[in-house]
C-alpha cells in the first residue's frame, strides 16, 4: 500500500468527495493536531469512519499548530504526521489545513457527517452549518498528547529534547 496516495489537496479531496456522493457513499470528517498517535486518536477516527464509508481527516500544519499550542509543537512535522494517519486503515483522505480552525475545508467538502472529541461544545464546534450532521465523540479519558508530554518531561525523557522542546529529527 501507498500510504502517499492518500495526503491529498483540497481540490482534489474536493473532487474525491464530489464522486463519492454520486456515488451514494456517506463522507465523514474529523480534524486535530494528531501530533502523537494514542489510543485516543485511534478510538476518535475508528468512530469517526464506523458512521460513513469514507474518513477525510483535516490535520493542522506545523505554523497553525504553533499558532496555539506553542513554539515547542509540533513534536512530528506535518509531513510525518500526515503519513502516519494516511497509514490507517480507517481514514481514506488526508488534507492539510493552515488556518486556526478547518472552516474552509469543510465549507469546500461539505461532509455528511462532522466528528469532533466531546471535549467541544456544541456550540464551538466549527463548520457545523456545512455538514449533514454534526456528532461529538466520547475521549478516551486520561489520554491527550499534552498528557503524554508532561508525564515524559516528569519521568526525566527532558534530556531527549533539543533546545525548542522537540524532539531531534
Amino acid at each position: 500500500m501507498n500510504t502517499k496516495r492518500k495526503i491529498l489537496t483540497l481540490k482534489k479531496a474536493a473532487a474525491r468527495r464530489r464522486i463519492a456522493r454520486l456515488a451514494g457513499k456517506k463522507t465523514v470528517f474529523t480534524n486535530g493536531v494528531f501530533d502523537l498517535l494514542h489510543c485516543g486518536h485511534v478510538a476518535l477516527l475508528e468512530k469517526a469512519r464506523s458512521m460513513g464509508n469514507i474518513l477525510i481527516v483535516g490535520v493542522n500544519t506545523d505554523a497553525s499548530v504553533r499558532r496555539f499550542k506553542g513554539p515547542a509543537r509540533p513534536l512530528n512535522r506535518l509531513r510525518d504526521r500526515a503519513r502516519v494517519l494516511a497509514a490507517l486503515e480507517a481514514v481514506d483522505m488526508v488534507v492539510a489545513f493552515g488556518r486556526d480552525t478547518p472552516y474552509e475545508l469543510l465549507k469546500v467538502l461539505k461532509p455528511d457527517i462532522l466528528v469532533k472529541g466531546a471535549d467541544y461544545g456544541a456550540g464551538q464546534i466549527v463548520g457545523r452549518e456545512f455538514a449533514g450532521r454534526t456528532v461529538r465523540a466520547p475521549l478516551v479519558k486520561g489520554i491527550s498528547t499534552t498528557g503524554l508530554i508532561e508525564r515524559l518531561k516528569a519521568e526525566g525523557f527532558q534530556h531527549s529534547l533539543n533546545r525548542k522542546g522537540r524532539f531531534p529529527v
